[in-house]
C-alpha cells in the first residue's frame, strides 16, 4: 500500500494506473481542465458533490476520499490493486483467522444480501478492476446464485451507504466442480444451469467466486458472516473452493486449514496477473471446532 497524505496525490495517481488524462478526467467529472489542475496541486478541495462524483466515477472507497478531502488530512494507505485502505502500514494486513474466529459473533447491519438492482454494477466493477479473464463476469450466473444461495451471497457498505465489499459463492454440485478442478472447464465458462440448490444435495460445493472489502474492518464483518455459516449449515459434507490470484489471501488459506489443488503459472504470465492463480480446497470443519 502506499500513503497518501493529500487528494491531489491519490488523483494523479488514479490517472497514471488508468492511463487517463486530466481532460479526460474533467470530462468524466463535466468540469473545467484547469480545475482538475488545481485539485491534482491541492489548491482547492473538492465540492461535496463532486466529492460523491469522485467515489463513483474513480471507484476509491469514499472514506479515502473524506480522509484527504479536507482541510485536516488523514494520511491513508491505499491498494488500487485490491481496492483496500487501511490508516496505518501495520493494519494493512488480513486479520488472523483464529482471531476472526474468537469474535465470530460480532455483528453488523451493514452487510445484507446482495440487492440485485443496486450492488451488481459495484461488483461488476470490482471483477473488472481484478483484470483476470479467469473469473466469470457472467451477471446472469451472478444473480441466479443470489437467488440459490443468499446467505452467503452478500454486501458491505460503510456508514454513508457506499458500497465497500462483497462475497459471492456459487453452489455447485460435485460433478460439475470436478470438471474445474480437471482443468476440463473454467470457472468463466459456468452458465446459471450449473447451480444447484445446495440444500438437495449431501455433498455440495461452495465454490467462492470472490470476497472483498475496502478495509480490514468490513473484512472481518465479511468473513465472521461467512464463516457463521459454514458452523451453522447442517449440512457437513461440503467442499469449499476458491480460484484465486490475489496475493494477500494465500495466508488466509492457509489458516483456514484449505489447501492448493493446483497453480496456473502460464495464466499469469498470459494475463500479466499480480500472482499465481491458484484453485484451493477444503472444509472448513475442523478448523471451527478448533
Amino acid at each position: 500500500m502506499k500513503k497518501y497524505k493529500t487528494l491531489g496525490d491519490l488523483m494523479t495517481d488514479y490517472r497514471s494506473y488508468h492511463s487517463i488524462s486530466q481532460s479526460e478526467l474533467a470530462s468524466e467529472f463535466d468540469v473545467d481542465i484547469r480545475s482538475v489542475i488545481r485539485w491534482e496541486k491541492n489548491e482547492t478541495l473538492l465540492s461535496s458533490d463532486k466529492e460523491n462524483a469522485m467515489a463513483d466515477i474513480t471507484f476509491i472507497p469514499y472514506q479515502v476520499i473524506r480522509n484527504l478531502n479536507t482541510t485536516t488530512q488523514i494520511p491513508t494507505f491505499y491498494d488500487f490493486d485490491l481496492r483496500k485502505y487501511s490508516l496505518s502500514a501495520i493494519s494493512s494486513d488480513l486479520p488472523d483467522a483464529n482471531w476472526i474466529k474468537s469474535r465470530i459473533n460480532n455483528e453488523t447491519d451493514r452487510i445484507k444480501q446482495i440487492s440485485l438492482h443496486n450492488d451488481l454494477k459495484n461488483i461488476i466493477r470490482f471483477i473488472e478492476l481484478q483484470k483476470n479473464p479467469l473469473k466469470s463476469q457472467n451477471i446472469d450466473l451472478i444473480t441466479e446464485a443470489c437467488k440459490l444461495l443468499p446467505e452467503l451471497n452478500i454486501a458491505i457498505h460503510d456508514q454513508s451507504g457506499y458500497y465497500s465489499g462483497h462475497c459471492i459463492y456459487f453452489p455447485l454440485s460435485m460433478e460439475t466442480y470436478l470438471k474445474i478442478k480437471n482443468r476440463e472447464i473454467d470457472e468463466n465458462q459456468l452458465k446459471p444451469r450449473d447451480l444447484i440448490n445446495y440444500k438437495n444435495h449431501d455433498n455440495p460445493v461452495f465454490y467462492c467466486h470472490s470476497i472483498t472489502a475496502d478495509c480490514n474492518e468490513n473484512f472481518f464483518y465479511i468473513i465472521g458472516t461467512v464463516l457463521k455459516f459454514y458452523r451453522d449449515t447442517p449440512i457437513k459434507n461440503y467442499l469449499y473452493a476458491l480460484l484465486t490470484s490475489r496475493y494477500d489471501s494465500h495466508l488466509m488459506s492457509d489458516q483456514l486449514g484449505v489447501k492448493t489443488v493446483w497453480k496456473d503459472e502460464e495464466a499469469q504470465k498470459k494475463y500479466n496477473l499480480l500472482d499465481t492463480p491458484r484453485l484451493v480446497e477444503g472444509n472448513f470443519s475442523a478448523f471451527l471446532k478448533s
